[in-house]
């Protein structure tokens, strides 16, 4: 296992970021953690931006000083010769499917209308948003649900990244509106990967995030 000395920034209450630690623990790899108030503005300041113009977390960095952004690139360096990512290239290449849909077709439904309901105020317009996205969101939900009726993992035959990826938000979907009893498979899914060695939990969001996803 590598020992190069490697700094992820990153916000702990999003799952793209969450997806990046809990990979990193089960790895056992040793890591320095940088948060980042991401909500208000610290990637938008001038050194951050010079790192990662994209103004976006989470961001890797590595000794030598080079970066690495969007979070599904980092899981597939990261898991590089490890049993998280297969070696068989089509078994690979379905991996990769199911991280693209990840960002696609499911994290700008799911985590968008938990952002809308938790880190927006209650009369934004945004919030005029979230039915379509509860049906959006569905729609890939449903399409895990599927999957798992003939699978155990989205990685190939054991868990890895394809599974942290899409465990990232789809965990804490409830938080956006969604009813995740509509989807036994899926569920069951979540406790499995909770179930695997060297599993640690996404924080608990602030208390006004908390409150305003209460009251939602």
């Amino acid at each position: 296992m590598s020992t190069e000395s490697i700094t992820v920034h990153g916000y702990s209450v999003s799952g793209n970021c969450h997806k990046v630690r809990l990979l990193l623990e089960q790895l056992g790899r040793d890591y320095r953690w940088v948060e980042v108030d991401s909500p208000n503005g610290a990637t938008r300041t001038p050194d951050y931006l010079a790192k990662n113009p994209n103004g976006k977390v989470p961001m890797l960095e590595r000794g030598d000083g080079r970066v690495l952004t969007e979070s599904n690139a980092i899981l597939c360096w990261l898991a590089e010769g490890s049993a998280y990512l297969p070696a068989d290239a089509w078994q690979r290449a379905q991996a990769l499917s199911w991280l693209f849909f990840e960002q696609y077709s499911h994290e700008p439904y799911v985590a968008v209308a938990r952002f809308i309901r938790g880190w927006t105020p209650p009369d934004s317009p945004r919030r005029a948003d979230l039915p379509r996205l509860i049906e959006r969101g569905e729609q890939a939900l449903a399409v895990m649900e599927r999957h798992l009726q003939q699978a155990d993992w989205f990685t190939g035959d054991d868990y890895g990244v394809a599974d942290i990826a899409l465990f990232a938000y789809t965990h804490c979907a409830a938080d956006g509106g969604f009813e995740l009893s509509k989807f036994p498979r899926v569920s069951t899914w979540l406790s499995r990967v909770s179930a695997t060695p060297g599993f640690i939990p996404m924080p608990a969001v602030a208390d006004d995030v908390a409150e305003r996803l209460a009251n939602s």
